[in-house]
């Protein structure tokens, strides 16, 4: 399914993939992002539902309760269905394409936005890019920076080409994965982290950003919040700020 803001009147906008959180829907994370899609007038916001269906996730009762049925990318729970790697890369991949297939918008892909669930996903796509160019010399989306909303370790192996011990297969578990050694799998391309302060995920946020990403090419921006994405305007426009400050470095018309 695709979801785009209110009234897209520039269908040549450049285009950002926005990947909602677990037990949450493309249209919530639209509801819940609309601070930051109404500061951000000169990207399309282009919104994408995850594969799977499960119970709705923290927070989201009773205020979207009608908004069901709730989606993930990914499990994070032992009751989550077994799926294996293979699977669930083209059951996710396929739901990406679906959606940005779906959208009647014609500017160029140039940025990830993902939410909890969706930042992890959003990482690991960005990694797998840059793994792929790496590796065989090309790869099939050319996006410029992601902005992680409070996103946990560890990236997700979404090809063969980012299998490793720092890693985790598509359908496995993240919840609980630890690793410590050397990680040869950092991210190289502009990451925007966004933590809030008072989340009690803060230090996962933190490990994805310093453990998994190249401190050259990371941008932080903190704010007193918890586990959710940010609506106060004072919040939203220093993000945005950092949005459109590496868009343009990465040679982004916007």
């Amino acid at each position: 399914m695709t979801n785009t803001p209110p009234n897209p009147t520039d269908l040549s906008l450049p285009r950002i993939l926005c990947l909602h959180g677990g037990g949450v829907t493309a249209e919530i994370f639209q509801l819940q992002a609309r601070s930051l899609i109404k500061a951000l007038p000169t990207f399309r916001l282009v919104f994408a539902d995850g594969p799977f269906y499960c119970p709705p996730g923290p927070g989201i009762v009773p205020v979207y309760e009608d908004y069901g049925p709730f989606r993930r990318w990914l499990r994070w729970l032992p009751e989550h269905a077994d799926i294996d790697d293979e699977a669930a890369i083209e059951e996710v991949m396929y739901a990406i394409e679906t959606c940005k297939s779906g959208d009647p918008g014609t500017g160029p892909w140039v940025g990830l936005m993902g939410f909890s669930q969706g930042a992890k996903l959003a990482a690991s796509l960005l990694y797998d890019q840059q793994v792929r160019e790496e590796k065989i010399g090309v790869a099939e989306t050319a996006y410029k920076f992601a902005v992680l909303l409070a996103g946990r370790q560890p990236l997700m192996q979404l090809s063969e080409y980012s299998v490793g011990p720092a890693t985790l297969g598509a359908g496995e578990i993240s919840e609980g994965f630890k690793y410590e050694g050397p990680n040869e799998h950092v991210l190289r391309l502009p990451t925007i982290h966004v933590h809030g302060l008072n989340d009690a995920g803060l230090h996962l946020h933190r490990d994805l950003m310093r453990k998994y990403c190249h401190p050259d090419a990371v941008t932080l921006v903190e704010w007193d919040g918890t586990h959710r994405v940010p609506l106060k305007k004072t919040d939203v426009d220093k993000i945005c700020t950092e949005i459109y400050r590496v868009a343009k470095e990465q040679g982004v018309r916007c």
